[in-house]
């Protein structure tokens, strides 16, 4: 299904015709008669309407004359390669990243064919799987001359002039808290209670007062649409003289905001707002983990308890939105560590703690207010949407959760939804039941209409609070401000842009994904090469004929055992129970089983990890439906 929410249907190898995967194509449709006995969608393409690139990235290989590119995405075909276009340094050889140029493909009996446009270096060398990810999905790489030379000329500092005409917020405490390795801050938080209110102002980075439009750093800000952060490099929406400069609000410097200030009832609903064009200075930057220390009680002083007062009101707007029927459908983040030359040495899994969850929920307000303020000036602006799901998709998922062993009523209804998520959270199949909850709800985007956020369950919202890395909020601080938009500023210009930056967003989503397996893959087979591999946690999801599939919580991805691989003794599988029993010594692998296992295989190219339990589970596993409910 797509972000429209368009029924998906099963196309298989022969019915693919001249189609690679991500083509626009035409096709028909017809169904067959699955297992369960439900009648399943089929289709077969007609013709291509859009490639989804005219090139491709691969690793190149050799025969005798023959040479050929077998593709990163293992869902394309190999590529006869017919020659190269360009001249390297270095003659290509076997083994070798390359980006291939497509040629015209019409008959399918036929192999596709390309030529090779350009060589990123050794498949092993540092950087070389990175540089191929960006390629892959057309990411932009250097800034154009014009575009430096302007994020240049305003210098390193604010002009003293510019100061007369704001509101002078410096001697307000103002924190930012952010990961460790950030490098651009653009947004920061003050917090006072006071005897019959909450008083939140989020200070955002005035990126709009350095950012014109239709200049050249508008014109790539736009062209980019957004940020994009792979494992061992950011490629910025601005150049790093402001996203990381002049524009980031570092501590203890002037800095350009645009604020909103929020006032709250004790019980956290907003009374009054109103934005201002500001100067702030940060008093302290801090990491999420040191501000859950300080959340955790260490520490005196005005910042510790600024962020404990924070927490206070944010843990309010958090009760209050999943009373009105937010949904919780945040995933754990595992950031992959590298060695100075970027090799996978180390996971680190993001704890979604208090110290996030009080950033988020201030910069989820902020939206809000911004976004009902653009509302109800009644013109043309950018909105963060998230429009209803198609019922007969909550329908399917219902069924499917159903067969997992949740029982749950009408899904259309929201409290259901509610009550599932609360009901799968902590169960072994959590992240495969929750990831087919999102497949069947519609993709968020952009759009000139304010539709509202259904996962949210906000029927005002949009992107304010990260103009370094998203041109959707720099576009909105101008609608705001009543700023002049620019030669796109109408509403048909307004809807290319979201269209626009849907694309970029949805772009920079994969690469970003691609990325990290990439590096996850990478991290795994090193461990291979240890002569003592780690042990990982890992939790059976489900279970097959020919093994079990895992859930690795370290690594947030999914592996398999073969049964094969399961320590001593002769396994049955018993396919009522869902599990692999030994009748001899009564040990079983079941559904909801946790135990340790060491990897045993990696398959770069399809990006698979298989594994085998590091000991022996001593215990039955019981039936899993029951575990379940």
């Amino acid at each position: 299904m797509d972000g429209k929410g368009e029924a998906m249907a099963f196309v298989d190898q022969d019915s693919l015709g001249v189609a690679l995967h991500g083509d626009t194509v035409e096709a028909k449709c017809s169904s067959r008669q699955g297992g369960g006995g439900n009648w399943l969608p089929d289709a077969r393409v007609l013709r291509v309407m859009k490639r989804a690139s005219a090139t491709m990235v691969g690793t190149l290989q050799f025969q005798k004359k023959f040479m050929w590119m077998i593709p990163d995405d293992a869902r394309n075909p190999q590529i006869s390669l017919t020659g190269t276009d360009g001249v390297f340094p270095f003659p290509p050889k076997s083994g070798d990243k390359i980006v291939v140029r497509l040629d015209d493909w019409k008959n399918p009996e036929a192999i596709p064919t390309g030529v090779i446009l350009e060589v990123l270096g050794s498949a092993g060398a540092p950087g070389v799987d990175m540089e191929s990810v960006i390629r892959t999905w057309n990411l932009p790489r250097e800034f154009p001359a014009e575009t430096l030379d302007e994020a240049r000329s305003f210098g390193d500092n604010i002009d003293p002039d510019e100061l007369q005409h704001r509101e002078d917020c410096r001697e307000q405490m103002v924190l930012t808290i952010d990961p460790d390795d950030a490098k651009d801050h653009d947004d920061a938080v003050h917090v006072t209670k006071l005897d019959d209110c909450w008083l939140l102002v989020v200070h955002i980075a005035d990126v709009a007062h350095y950012v014109r439009p239709d200049s050249a750093l508008d014109r790539e800000a736009k062209h980019r649409g957004n940020s994009t952060y792979l494992p061992d490099r950011c490629i910025p929406m601005l150049p790093m003289e402001l996203s990381a400069g002049l524009c980031s609000l570092h501590a203890k410097v002037d800095r350009l905001a645009h604020s909103a200030f929020i006032t709250l009832t004790p019980v956290g609903k907003i009374k009054k707002v109103r934005f201002a064009k500001t100067v702030i200075k940060v008093t302290e930057r801090l990491t999420y983990k040191q501000a859950m220390k300080m959340l955790n009680g260490e520490g005196d002083g005005a910042v510790p308890e600024q962020v404990r007062l924070a927490w206070q009101l944010a843990s309010i707007l958090r009760k209050n939105r999943f009373a009105a029927g937010s949904l919780d459908l945040d995933f754990p983040e595992v950031k992959v560590l590298l060695d100075a030359e970027g090799h996978a040495i180390g996971l680190e899994k993001i704890a979604y703690d208090p110290s996030h969850q009080l950033v988020e929920e201030c910069m989820l307000i902020a939206n809000e207010v911004v976004a009902k303020a653009i509302r109800d000036r009644d013109t043309p602006g950018v909105y963060r949407i998230h429009e209803k799901p198609d019922p007969e998709r909550l329908e399917e998922y219902r069924q499917f959760a159903a067969a997992q062993g949740y029982r749950v009523g009408d899904l259309k209804v929201r409290g259901e939804i509610q009550k599932l998520i609360s009901m799968i959270r902590g169960k072994p199949d959590e992240h495969r039941v929750k990831l087919e909850l999102l497949k069947s709800l519609r993709r968020a985007a952009y759009s000139v209409d304010p539709l509202g956020h259904y996962g949210l369950s906000k029927p005002n919202y949009t992107h304010f609070t990260s103009p370094i890395r998203r041109y959707a909020d720099l576009v909105v601080h101008r609608v705001l401000a009543k700023e002049r938009l620019g030669s796109g500023g109408s509403r048909k210009g307004l809807a290319e842009v979201c269209e626009h930056i849907s694309e970029t967003e949805r772009a920079s989503a994969s690469a970003e994904k691609d990325g990290s397996m990439i590096k996850k893959v990478e991290f795994f087979q090193r461990q291979i090469e240890m002569l003592q591999p780690d042990e990982f946690d890992a939790i059976v999801t489900d279970v097959k004929s020919a093994g079990l599939l895992i859930e690795l919580p370290q690594a947030d991805m999914t592996g398999f055992i073969q049964a094969s691989t399961l320590p001593g003794g002769y396994y049955d599988f018993d396919r009522v129970r869902l599990r692999f029993y030994d009748r001899r010594t009564q040990r079983a692998y079941g559904i909801g089983d946790r135990f340790k296992v060491i990897v045993c295989r990696v398959d770069g190219w399809r990006k698979q990890v298989d594994f085998a339990p590091a000991a022996p589970v001593k215990k039955s596993a019981d039936d899993g439906n029951e575990k379940r409910r």
